[in-house]
């Protein structure tokens, strides 16, 4: 198959194009060429930027697929293009969609099945809070899913959206897991919110590939949305707990309620995986209808500890554990 990979120089991208090589495939990729990414050398790579029309237009000029993955299409404008450009052009499109286009719903069920996407919207956060961003991101992501939905029954554009939950694994870019990792090892206490967190409920990065390889070679899913998330769910502090049994240590916590870490700024950086901008999905459709098999804490989690027990602070982090410290003085 010739297969186009909008993206794919960060994350999961590397790890897809050098699966889909793997099995045969031929892979082309679309990004700005200013993140170089580690892609083998057979990859063929288009250069221009996604947001602008006129460069995606050039550069797949007279070219057709077989497949597509987006992994990129922030916002209802980048999914117009690309429906406009690939129509009649491509024979799949995959679009890689986020478990938040359910939490911007009025009392959206959790764990949310594909069902639950329909409903009122909940009134957005002020301009100014801490997560407006956050908001903007899933009615963007809902943009998204609403004009595929509306070009597979108008025109029959085969698309398939994939709704994700957070995404982990040894090289995440923003250090989720690492992020308590290191502040366990510094010994100092974990600051975490006193409110109940939701359920933590995530998935591999090579689970999300595997399927994704799957879809393509198959055909399967057209026209319909699927989430992708664990079947096996953790509490916060029972993360927190495995973490530290791998690591040997015995963890300190300290609830603060979370309006006052917000306030300091320091959250949820301090404990990410307690935000509760957190998605908690029901895998249960894709399971029966794509054979998705996302695995278990045990199958991952070890390797990313491990990993991230190895690493450093990141720019910036070091600072925002003294404010931490700070405020727990």
């Amino acid at each position: 198959m010739r297969i186009l990979v909008i993206g794919g120089t960060l994350f999961m991208g590397p790890r897809l194009v050098r699966s889909l090589l793997e099995r045969g495939h031929e892979v082309s990729t679309f990004h700005r060429g200013t993140t170089p990414g580690d892609l083998p050398a057979a990859v063929e790579r288009l250069y221009g930027d996604r947001s602008d029309p006129a460069q995606l237009e050039y550069a797949l000029a007279g070219r057709s697929f077989d497949a597509c993955v987006d992994t990129i299409a922030m916002r209802g404008a980048d999914t117009a293009s690309a429906v406009e450009i690939l129509y009649g052009r491509v024979g799949h499109y995959v679009h890689f969609s986020t478990g938040q286009v359910y939490l911007v719903r009025r009392d959206c069920p959790s764990p949310a099945r594909e069902e639950d996407y329909a409903g009122l919207l909940a009134a957005p956060p002020a301009a100014d809070a801490w997560d407006a961003g956050q908001w903007t991101y899933g009615i963007e992501k809902r943009e998204c899913e609403d004009l595929l939905d509306e070009a597979w029954s108008a025109r029959g554009f085969p698309s398939t959206r994939l709704r994700l939950t957070m995404v982990h694994a040894e090289d995440d870019p923003r250090g989720r897991i690492q992020a308590y990792v290191l502040r366990l090892l510094d010994g100092g206490p974990l600051l975490i919110p006193a409110e109940p967190s939701p359920p933590i409920r995530p998935i591999h990065a090579d689970a999300v590939v595997d399927t994704v390889v799957r879809i393509l070679e198959e055909g399967a899913g057209k026209g319909a949305a699927f989430n992708l998330a664990q079947g096996e769910a953790w509490t916060h502090d029972e993360l927190i707990g495995r973490v530290a049994g791998m690591l040997g240590v015995e963890p300190v916590l300290e609830r603060r309620q979370r309006e006052e870490l917000i306030r300091a700024g320091v959250f949820p950086a301090c404990a990410p995986l307690s935000n509760p901008w957190m998605s908690v999905l029901d895998p249960g459709r894709a399971a029966r209808e794509l054979g998705f098999r996302p695995g278990t804490f045990a199958d991952w989690l070890p390797a990313v500890v491990e990993h991230a027990a190895r690493g450093n602070w990141p720019a910036g982090a070091e600072a925002l554990r003294a404010r931490e410290i700070a405020l727990l003085a």
